[in-house]
């Protein structure tokens, strides 16, 4: 009479076991296709949960499998599930030290002692915090202005999203440009960013461009530059400093950041932050990764408007590796080892090649990250990422 139940419950701690692994799997595994890759983004960034779920599906098959067989598959499954999840965490400290070392290379030993102590006080104090984790990175309240239009090209209104302290002031300011392959996207993007960043007394401006392939390069790069224009001819409207400005962006958006902030005729730009962004088009298009999921070569021909044999100047036009000259403005550059649709090599070649014009640049590589790793605002990497973010922030906008 009660077989059946402890049969059925067996079998559900088998699948338990099972689907931990399958989900703590794609920590390691390169996704083949644009669904799969939201595992592959999300697995490692929610590791210490998966990890919970490891122990739990254990437990369950120690204590409630009665069967040896589905007992050991099931416990093999978890343990299996535990040691991918547990190599997130142990590599955590490691990858901190890795980070401080790059950083201090990058900006000098005593970088921090050049921001305002007042300023440090509202940073982070750890890297990464498992209370912060479960619990979530307090955001802060701010005031927040949304459908702005700053243009309207070809009869496109172009609009931009304000993050501001909660006081009024006068703010740095930190404009921020979203990625999606040049062809989706919004200013609303990363919203949790942004008024994290304006709560530690930055005026945030998320903007807006062009997308493709209805509009192609160099419309976007048009675009951010309006958008710049706009910003530092309404700045005292919003609070902002025009003089004290830096560029975000993250993969089309880091794109577009450094060429914006790279043309010889680039208005004062402080700083450029650029997570994940395509640097080498004409690179990017021989050599596209593998796997590839998104199709590198298919989006940047709707891009730029054809293949690279048809059109080399382009590619190479549209390259920020080809704008390096001395002085740049210093250029923090975050990447995910296991990024496969931009890949990290292509942030070490840009920031070798910034050193070697003499520039100041950062390189930071999160060994579990896959593209977009910030998209899981309380993730791992995140912790880390906004950790160094907001400290190149301070020394580049506040530094004494």
């Amino acid at each position: 009479m009660f077989a059946e139940p402890k049969i059925l419950f067996s079998w559900l701690a088998l699948l338990l076991s099972f689907a931990s692994l399958f989900l703590s799997s794609w920590i390691l595994l390169p996704a083949p296709n644009m669904f799969l890759l939201t595992l592959a983004v999300g697995a490692p960034e929610i590791s210490p949960w998966l990890l919970l779920l490891n122990l739990l599906s254990l437990s369950l098959a120690f204590f409630y499998i009665r069967r040896y067989k589905l007992q050991r598959l099931a416990c093999i499954f978890s343990l299996i599930g535990l040691l991918i999840c547990g190599w997130v965490l142990v590599n955590i400290p490691l990858t901190q030290m890795q980070m401080d070392k790059a950083m201090k290379q990058g900006l000098g030993t005593n970088y921090l002692e050049q921001i305002p102590v007042q300023v440090r006080a509202k940073m982070q104090n750890n890297p990464f915090n498992l209370v912060n984790f479960f619990g979530g990175i307090a955001l802060g309240k701010t005031r927040h202005q949304t459908d702005i239009i700053f243009a309207t090209p070809a009869g496109v209104p172009l609009k931009m999203e304000v993050y501001q302290p909660s006081e009024v002031g006068k703010y740095p300011a930190v404009v921020v440009i979203y990625g999606g392959a040049w062809q989706y996207g919004n200013p609303h993007a990363n919203s949790e960013f942004n008024q994290y960043i304006a709560n530690r007394g930055y005026t945030v401006f998320a903007i807006d461009y062009r997308h493709a392939p209805k509009y192609q390069f160099p419309t976007q790069l048009d675009d951010v530059r309006t958008a710049l224009n706009f910003i530092r001819k309404h700045a005292a409207e919003y609070e902002a400093d025009p003089e004290r400005m830096v560029l975000l962006g993250r993969s089309a958006g880091a794109h577009l950041a450094m060429l914006a902030a790279y043309q010889p005729d680039a208005p004062p730009i402080r700083g450029v932050v650029n997570y994940y962004g395509p640097v080498n088009l004409t690179e990017g298009y021989k050599t596209p990764p593998v796997p590839d999921p998104i199709n590198t070569r298919a989006v940047l021909k709707a891009f730029l408007g054809g293949s690279l044999d048809q059109l080399p100047n382009q590619y190479q036009i549209a390259s920020p590796t080809n704008y390096l000259t001395h002085p740049l403005p210093p250029t923090l550059l975050i990447y995910g080892s296991r990024d496969h649709l931009v890949e990290a090599r292509f942030g070490r070649q840009m920031y070798k090649r910034l050193h070697e014009y003499g520039n100041t640049a950062v390189f930071l590589e999160i060994p579990w990250a896959e593209h977009a790793f910030d998209a899981v605002f309380n993730g791992v990497s995140n912790h880390l990422a906004l950790y160094y973010t907001e400290r190149f922030l301070a020394w580049a906008l506040f530094k004494q």
